[in-house]
């Protein structure tokens, strides 16, 4: 799954190959296998080298990805800017400008974010119904806060007290506002949402 515009791209990965034959997608496979190793978990293993295989897929090319202290990715040398997110069985890419707020999201649908809700929904944010269920918009809430946490490069964010999104009728795809109240910038997001049977994924660019 992917998608284009002149100011940015992002692609989705669904993970279903073996270590070994991401590897045989890189170049330099020693080098990749070399660092994928560094991680204990098998899980977490996958997902760093789909995340390079994706990016190479998109780019045409080899890119290095690093990390600011704070965990944010960036691409040394060039004049991009990179999100990146993982769910069960998928991972996303988001290419940006330099510069760029970019954040992107990607969410498993699951049950599980109903039990959490309290710890990020604001008494002014009402869960739309969407197939039956307010689970789809609770899910696309939590997720484009992630995409704001991530735009943003700020730390102390409660996602709660900092961070709202404005009401909104859920659809398959389409888009919303949101705003946060963390910095004196008082930053206005306009997030982009599709929903997937198996997760919804968020982005600004």
């Amino acid at each position: 799954m992917t998608h284009a515009e002149d100011s940015f791209q992002w692609a989705v990965w669904k993970m279903e190959e073996s270590p070994d034959e991401l590897l045989a997608m890189l170049p330099r496979r020693t080098f990749y296998e070399e660092e994928a190793e560094t991680f204990r978990s098998g899980q977490r293993r996958l997902e760093w080298l789909s995340t390079r295989v994706l990016l190479f897929a998109m780019l045409g090319e080899e890119k290095r990805i690093s990390y600011n202290p704070d965990g944010k990715p960036y691409l040394p040398g060039e004049r991009l800017s990179i999100s990146i997110s993982h769910t069960l069985g998928y991972a996303a890419v988001l290419i940006g400008r330099q510069g760029q707020r970019v954040g992107v999201d990607i969410e498993h649908f699951a049950d599980r974010i109903r039990r959490i809700s309290a710890k990020y929904m604001r008494p002014d944010e009402l869960p739309a119904p969407y197939q039956g269920t307010d689970l789809w918009s609770l899910l696309l809430h939590w997720s484009a806060k992630e995409v704001m946490f991530k735009c943003m490069s700020t730390p102390e964010v409660d996602f709660r007290e900092h961070l709202r999104i404005f009401p909104f009728e859920v659809a398959e795809q389409g888009f919303f506002l949101a705003e946060e109240y963390r910095t004196p910038l008082r930053l206005r997001f306009h997030i982009r949402y599709l929903l997937h049977p198996d997760f919804v994924f968020t982005w600004q660019a």
